[in-house]
Order: structure tokens, then C-alpha cells, then sequence
């Protein structure tokens, strides 16, 4: 037997099946993956930021600017809230999970069905929030407050009295 090589054909057979899965599968992951040229970056200055009114499902008198994507459409999306003084937003909750940034003033959030001022003391600028999917929360501020809300859309709010609700005509 020697200088003899021996065949394996079960071996040879199974390196052959190994490398077709190994090479679909980055071929998938390849094709899944946007290319570099495709991709970009977004950059939005602060002074660039245009504000204009916030959505229907806020009480009248917040501010909004959107920054990236659409909470009404699938996907990410980055929103400022700007909100003038004594600014109330009544119990309610999301599908999804909130991620809340205070950028300028003070903001107050508490978990809770009836808004209670004494459950949470106003966050300053740099706070974050994160309010889970489901959980009714509220939120107020004292003066000028500007927040940036960061999720994954469709985002949706549902008052837990609907009368808080201000898409519905009383």
C-alpha cells in the first residue's frame, strides 16, 4: 500500500455538499446586505432641524421635526417633540417600546392609567427614558421642553381614556 492513495468517497461527497451550503449561504448573506456604495449616513445640524406641528395624536400646541424615517411607516425613526410650558401629555401607551432623550428643559414621565405629578420629578437635558411596549405612562412639563423620541414604526398611542384622545371629536 504504499504511495497509495485511498479514496473516501462519502468524505469527498460531504466536502462537495459542505462547501455548495457554505457558499449559498454567503451568497444569501451577500445579496442581503446593501452594498457600501448603496449605503449613507443622514446628518441633520441643530439648526437645521424644522419644526412644524406635531402629530395629530399629541394634544394641540407640541412642535415636531422628524429626523429620520416616518413613525407612521415601518422601519426606524428618530422625532423631536418640542413642547411649550405647562404641556401635558395624558395617559396612554404604544405597541412598541418609547426611547425618550430630554435635549433641552426639563421633562417629566411616570408610569401610571391617571397622571400624577408627585410619581416622577422633571428630568433635565441628557436624561433618557426607555417606557417598555404597554405600559401606560404620561408626561408633563413645567416650561419649554424639547425631547427626541427614537422607535421602530408604525408607532401608534392609545389613551387609556379615550376622551384624553384628541383625534377623536368630543
Amino acid at each position: 500500500m504504499k504511495g497509495r492513495a485511498v479514496k473516501h468517497p462519502k468524505r469527498s461527497t460531504d466536502v462537495v455538499r459542505l462547501a455548495a451550503v457554505v457558499l449559498g449561504c454567503a451568497a444569501i448573506f451577500t445579496a442581503a446586505a446593501p452594498r457600501a456604495a448603496d449605503q449613507h449616513h443622514t446628518v441633520v445640524p441643530g439648526d437645521a432641524v424644522t419644526w412644524g406641528p406635531a402629530p395629530a395624536s399629541l394634544p394641540p400646541g407640541a412642535q415636531a421635526a422628524v429626523l429620520l424615517g416616518s413613525p407612521a411607516k415601518e422601519g426606524p425613526f428618530v422625532l423631536r417633540l418640542k413642547f411649550p410650558a405647562g404641556f401635558v401629555v395624558p395617559p396612554h401607551r404604544h405597541s412598541k417600546d418609547e426611547f425618550v432623550t430630554v435635549i433641552a428643559g426639563r421633562f417629566a414621565v411616570a408610569a401610571g392609567e391617571k397622571l400624577d405629578r408627585a410619581a416622577a420629578k422633571p428630568l433635565p437635558a441628557g436624561s433618557f427614558v426607555h417606557l417598555p411596549a404597554g405600559i401606560p405612562h404620561f408626561a408633563w412639563v413645567d416650561g419649554e421642553a424639547i425631547v427626541q423620541i427614537n422607535g421602530v414604526g408604525p408607532f401608534d398611542v392609545k389613551y387609556v381614556d379615550p376622551k384624553d384622545d384628541p383625534r377623536i371629536t368630543q
